[in-house]
């Protein structure tokens, strides 16, 4: 029996990132999704074909010192999470990841669905910066498509 499009998005996600191997990494589970949603409700989208999910985008408000000791390498990710503090004006987003099926890719999901979280996240927050830690070169692309459209500033973690 074939793998749900769920099934097939977790083990995306398990090779992308191999979050599991690396302890300073978020490890994305319930109540991490269910905090983010607490922070602002569009930080975690998905895009359902009628068969299941084909793309999640998860973006990470967070506050401009936040953001610069994480580019320098002084917190972790999973700091950057931890120490987000919650029921504030945020200024920085943190385009934390993006996965699409193999075979719904270059078809714009991701970006359209970077954009309006976004949007919606900017309507409540004065956000004046995009952060990325690309793991692929599809990433970097993207976050620099996505930081283009959007006007705001791009900052990478090297």
């Amino acid at each position: 029996m074939p793998l749900s499009n769920f099934e097939r998005m977790i083990q995306l996600a398990e090779e992308a990132f191999a979050v599991k191997n690396d302890p300073d990494q978020l490890d994305v589970n319930q109540d991490v999704i269910e905090r983010l949603q607490r922070i602002h409700p569009s930080t975690v989208s998905e895009y359902d074909d009628g068969n299941g999910p084909v793309a999640w985008v998860l973006i990470i408000p967070t506050t401009l010192d936040l953001m610069n000791r994480f580019l320098d390498k002084k917190i972790s990710e999973k700091e950057l999470f931890e120490l987000t503090p919650q029921n504030i004006k945020y200024e920085a987003l943190y385009l934390c990841s993006a996965m699409v099926l193999e075979e719904c890719r270059r078809k714009g999901i991701a970006k359209r669905l970077a954009l309006k979280a976004i949007e919606d996240i900017r309507k409540d927050n004065p956000i004046k910066a995009l952060f990325v830690w690309a793991f692929s070169k599809e990433g970097d692309l993207g976050s620099e498509n996505v930081a283009g459209l959007t006007s705001l500033p791009l900052h990478k973690k090297l």
